[in-house]
């Protein structure tokens, strides 16, 4: 398990910069935390956080109209990289039953050499990790959001997720809530 606090941006008490963390994100995250009005989150958490165009392409054009297309498009902690090299795209996807996205989202973090990439889908994580890069879901990012008094009800949250027909098991869900001392689900 990942602790999410490793992550997060500390000030020291002399007031120094805080240190630079480099977070990478795939598309699923970004459109569920939307969904559920949380898609500042990770600005607060990070400052900024890295996409591959593809993910820009899955988030903002192809879900235009939808909240987290429109919330990106001028959002200024987000820093746009260019698509993955074509050639390395169909070797990866050869060996990776993954989308474009997420296979970009992990090419990003490994060229960037990013402390953490935000991923949900489960064949993209075990690639992240088998990779060498940290990862973590919205699940870790609304838990270390809680725990840091960003989200001030974390059940809520969760359940925000269930309604909106996010396909989360509810037991990664209560067991964070248990993590946190709170009721379950």
């Amino acid at each position: 398990l990942i602790c999410p606090s490793r992550f997060l941006r500390v000030r020291s008490r002399d007031r120094s910069p805080p240190e630079a963390v480099i977070v990478v994100s795939n598309s699923s995250p970004l459109i569920t935390l939307a969904r559920i009005g949380r898609l500042e989150l990770p600005r607060q958490l990070f400052e900024r956080v890295h996409l591959a165009e593809e993910v820009w392409r899955e988030v903002v054009v192809q879900g235009a109209g939808r909240p987290a297309a429109q919330a990106l498009q001028g959002a200024d902690w987000i820093e746009t990289h260019p698509a993955t090299d074509a050639a390395e795209m169909l070797r990866l996807r050869g060996a990776h039953p993954l989308g474009a996205g997420e296979l970009a989202t992990v090419t990003l973090a490994r060229t960037l050499r990013a402390d953490l990439a935000i991923i949900d889908e489960r064949a993209a994580r075990r690639l992240a990790q088998a990779e060498g890069v940290a990862v973590m879901g919205c699940v870790g990012l609304l838990e270390t959001g809680f725990r840091r008094g960003l989200v001030p009800d974390l059940g809520k949250c969760y359940q925000d997720l269930v309604a909106q027909g996010i396909r989360i098991d509810r037991q990664i869900l209560n067991r964070s809530l248990a993590s946190c001392g709170l009721p379950l689900i």
